[in-house]
């Protein structure tokens, strides 16, 4: 949009208002990234995505009128799907554009692009390589841009994350009590996303990757100012002993789209941080009973027998397809946020 909506989050906002003060302020503006989100609205957000998830037929007319455009550079199941399946839900019409081929950009200038689509339709989500592209999309459209995927964050992925431990921890969600989430693995565009969500809900998060794979150093400051506001604590290491007495252990793939040249490389040095039976144990320790062992996540696609082994993800424990399941719910309360109008 015009001027650019991507703005840091504002630790001193203030928390105490009416119920849905702060999604309603969403309204007509960008999403890319969780940055700009207060931890009051996630909050609220994660309440309103509960109430379309209960009660579907109430916003099935909410967008009526709508019309959006995915923007795809990147194949994709679970967000094509659950954007093209929400705006349906929600009452909007979605166009897919599958981008694969040829970059943003190179056959037509992405000002061009934004200015063309803000005249036809009212959202644009984009599933891009670069995170620049997002950005030039957002500076030139006068109409909200979601980011739906870039090399460097994943918003919608981050609170789909962060809502179904939500669903899954009554204590947190009513309390706001302090959980625990190890992320193991690759320091990227996920693992940046879910650090902003953990601290945004008041969540301690460890990341531990391999020497050079750590999450990228803007990322570690903003999430360290969030979490001075949110009374939560960042911890980055190498160590996969930090794992111990986690609610929650997040992987996701070593080798990401764009990155089969070092897939190799990538494979030798990751091999120790597989997340098998044993790591979930030492995860487990130290927790209430009423918690149970450590819930496993993954954004998906996983690779079986790589990051992950079969007992770990087809565990009772695993809440892989509930995290899923909920990109639907979190970006429809997004859209509906950002669209419509939401009332108490």
């Amino acid at each position: 949009m015009t001027p650019s909506t991507h703005q840091p989050y504002v630790p001193n906002a203030v928390l105490d208002h009416e119920p849905y003060a702060s999604v309603r302020e969403l309204a007509g503006k960008d999403l890319l990234s969780l940055t700009q989100l207060s931890p009051v609205c996630v909050r609220e957000l994660f309440t309103l995505a509960a109430t379309i998830k209960s009660n579907r037929v109430a916003y099935s007319q909410h967008l009526t009128g709508k019309h959006a455009i995915l923007i795809f550079e990147k194949a994709s199941l679970r967000t094509r799907i659950t954007f093209e399946t929400g705006f349906n839900m929600l009452g909007a019409h979605a166009i897919y554009m599958d981008h694969s081929v040829q970059r943003l950009g190179e056959r037509e200038a992405v000002k061009d692009y934004a200015k063309n689509l803000e005249r036809w339709l009212h959202c644009i989500v984009a599933r891009v390589y670069s995170q620049a592209i997002v950005e030039e999309l957002a500076e030139h459209a006068s109409v909200p841009v979601i980011n739906a995927l870039s090399e460097r964050e994943h918003p919608c992925q981050g609170l789909a994350d962060l809502m179904t431990l939500w669903e899954h921890a009554p204590d947190f969600r009513a309390h706001g009590k302090r959980l625990r989430i190890a992320y193991v693995g690759d320091g990227n565009n996920v693992a940046h996303s879910l650090m902003h969500a953990a601290a945004l809900c008041g969540c301690d998060i460890t990341v531990i990757t391999p020497k050079k794979y750590e999450p990228l150093e803007a990322f570690v400051d903003e999430t360290t100012n969030i979490a001075e506001a949110t009374g939560s604590t960042l911890n980055v290491t190498n160590k996969l002993s930090a794992v111990e007495g986690h609610h929650a252990v997040y992987t996701d793939v070593w080798v990401s789209m764009g990155q089969a040249d070092e897939a190799g490389k990538r494979l030798k040095v990751f091999s120790d941080y597989q997340i098998d039976a044993d790591l979930m144990a030492t995860a487990s320790k130290g927790l209430a009973s009423s918690w149970g062992p450590a819930k496993f996540m993954h954004c998906l696609p996983a690779r079986r027998g790589v990051e992950v082994t079969d007992e770990v993800i087809d565990a009772p424990s695993s809440i892989v397809y509930a995290q899923a399941e909920n990109r639907l719910h979190a970006q429809n309360a997004l859209l509906a946020a950002i669209l419509g109008s939401v009332n108490h």
